[in-house]
C-alpha cells in the first residue's frame, strides 16, 4: 500500500497536499469539504497586522489599498461591510474550524513589523491553532533602507513571535532577497520551524484609456513552480527548517516534483479557485497512480531525491544551467 504520509512543522500529515491561505478559508464548510477531499492540513486566511493596529476608517482605507498588494486579496477579498474582519472574530473562527475538522489547522499572521500586534500569535495558539504561518510582505521602496536592515527586520519579527508561542512557526517569503540561501539559513537559526517558498504578490497595471492604476489578478500556473523547485532543491539538507512549496501546484506531477526537490508539503490555492475544492481528490488519486506505476512505496522515499545534494551535477541548479539553456536554443 502506498504511504503518502509526511511530517511538516512537527505535525504528522496523512499526505503532502495542503490548501494554502486564501479567502476560501473564511468559511468553515469550505474547510470541511477540503478535509473530505483529502487535504492533510489547512492554512487559514491571514489576520493582517493593520487589522489589529488600526481601526475605523483608517483600517478600511488601509485594507482597500492592501487589496492591490497582498496575494490573498484583490477581487477575492471580502467586502468589509459583510465580513467580521476584527481580530476577535478571527480567533473565534479558529475555534470553530478546530471543532469542525480533525486535520491540523495553521493560523496565519500577515505583517512585518514588531509591536503589540504580535501578541495575537499567542492568542491564536490559545484558540487552538496547531501552528502559525507568518505571511510576510514588504515592499522595500525606501531609498535609504539597506538590505541588511530589511533582513534584520524579518529576523527580529521571527524571534519575537517565537518567544511568544510554543507552537511551530513557518515563515512565508517572497523571493526578492539578495542572498536568499544565507537569509534562509539565518531565519532557520532564528527559530523558524519552516519556510514557505514563495509568496505571490500581484502587481498593478495601467489603464491607458482612463489613465488609472488598476488591479490585475492572474492565478498561478505550473510554470511558476520552477523557481520554487530550484530554491527548495538548493536548501534541502542544509538548514534545519522544513521546506514547503506554494505557488504553481496544480497537478500530481507538481506535487511529485515538490517532494523530489525536498519539500515536506506542497500547498495549493489557485487550482482550487479555478477548478473547485474537489480538485484535491483528483490530485491525490493521480499521485497514488503515478507512484504505483513507478514503483514508489512512500513519499518519504522520494523526498530530496532530486535536490542539489542528491543529483550527480548539482551545478545544474546554478549558473551552469543558465548557460546550458542558452546554448540549447537554436534560432530558426
Amino acid at each position: 500500500m502506498i504511504d503518502l504520509s509526511t511530517t511538516y512543522l512537527g505535525l504528522k500529515l496523512k499526505n503532502p497536499l495542503v490548501p494554502s491561505s486564501s479567502p476560501l478559508m473564511q468559511r468553515v464548510d469550505n474547510i470541511k469539504r477540503m478535509e473530505d477531499a483529502g487535504a492533510s492540513a489547512v492554512v487559514l486566511h491571514s489576520l493582517f497586522e493593520e487589522q489589529i493596529t488600526q481601526a475605523g476608517e483608517i483600517l478600511h482605507e488601509t485594507l482597500e489599498q492592501g487589496t492591490y498588494s497582498f496575494a490573498e486579496a484583490l477581487t477575492y477579498f471580502p467586502d468589509l461591510a459583510d465580513y467580521n474582519i476584527g481580530p476577535e472574530g478571527y480567533l473565534k473562527h479558529i475555534q470553530k474550524v478546530k471543532q469542525a475538522v480533525s486535520i491540523p489547522v495553521i493560523a496565519s499572521l500577515n505583517g512585518v513589523s514588531t509591536g503589540k500586534w504580535i501578541e495575537y500569535a499567542k492568542k491564536m495558539e490559545q484558540a487552538g491553532a496547531d501552528a502559525l504561518e507568518l505571511n510576510t510582505y514588504y515592499l522595500a521602496a525606501d531609498l535609504n533602507q539597506t538590505s541588511t536592515q530589511i533582513e534584520n527586520m524579518y529576523l527580529d519579527l521571527v524571534r519575537a513571535i517565537k518567544a511568544s508561542v510554543k507552537i511551530p512557526v513557518a515563515v512565508k517569503l517572497g523571493a526578492s532577497f539578495t542572498a536568499f540561501a544565507n537569509f534562509a539559513k539565518r531565519l532557520s537559526d532564528a527559530g523558524a520551524n519552516g519556510l514557505v517558498l514563495f509568496n505571490r504578490f500581484y502587481q498593478p497595471d495601467f489603464d491607458l484609456e482612463n489613465l488609472e492604476v488598476v488591479p490585475n489578478l492572474n492565478l498561478s500556473t505550473s510554470v511558476e513552480l520552477r523557481e520554487r523547485l530550484r530554491w527548495v532543491a538548493v536548501l534541502y539538507g542544509k538548514i534545519k527548517a522544513d521546506l514547503a512549496i506554494t505557488g504553481g501546484v496544480h497537478s500530481a506531477e507538481d506535487v511529485l516534483k515538490a517532494m523530489m526537490a525536498g519539500a515536506k508539503v506542497a500547498m495549493t490555492t489557485s487550482a482550487l479557485l479555478h477548478d473547485g475544492i474537489g480538485r484535491l481528490g483528483t490530485i491525490l488519486n493521480d499521485l497514488v497512480k503515478w507512484m504505483e506505476e513507478h514503483e514508489y512505496v512512500s513519499i518519504k522515499q522520494m523526498q530530496g531525491s532530486m535536490s542539489q545534494k542528491s543529483v550527480p551535477y548539482p551545478a545544474a541548479f546554478e549558473r551552469a544551467n543558465y548557460i546550458k539553456v542558452l546554448k540549447s536554443y537554436q534560432v530558426r
